[in-house]
């Protein structure tokens, strides 16, 4: 998966050194990956009133 690199400035340093407190995370990339995840799963719950997978899901293993 490629990667994306930000620069923050001083409030999103502080909210992602908070949730990377919280969720004992080891770094603010982490962080900022753990938001980008929760907003699209409640985006797909809403959009489809269910929970998606968001990582690859082989196709006919069981």
């Amino acid at each position: 998966m490629p990667e994306a690199h930000f620069q923050y400035d001083e409030a999103d340093r502080a909210l992602l050194d908070r949730i990377r407190e919280r969720l004992q995370l080891s770094s603010r990339d982490e962080a900022a990956e753990w938001l980008v995840k929760a907003r699209l799963r409640r985006a797909a719950m809403k959009l489809t009133g269910r929970g998606r997978a968001l990582y690859p899901v082989g196709r006919g293993e069981r």
